[in-house]
């Protein structure tokens, strides 16, 4: 998961403190989800989701499929 964080990241050209005031955190806070040193809490991974336009299984390594599930009506 945490590759995949960083290279869509890196893909969308946004520095990690960046991404850190999008999500309300510091940049060292986000680093460490980067690196693995911290577990991603699910509220960071529904955000992370919804801002690279994909899914949480996507996120955590589940499926290789980018592109997020229909929505549930």
């Amino acid at each position: 998961m945490y590759p995949r964080i960083r290279d869509l990241r890196e893909d969308s050209d946004r520095s990690q403190t960046e991404l850190a005031k999008l999500l309300g955190m510091s940049q060292t806070g986000y680093s460490k989800y980067e690196t693995g040193e911290n577990d991603v809490p699910v509220a960071i991974l529904e955000k992370l989701a919804d801002l690279y336009h994909t899914s949480v299984d996507y996120l955590l390594g589940r499926t290789d499929q980018r592109k997020p599930y229909p929505p549930k009506k």
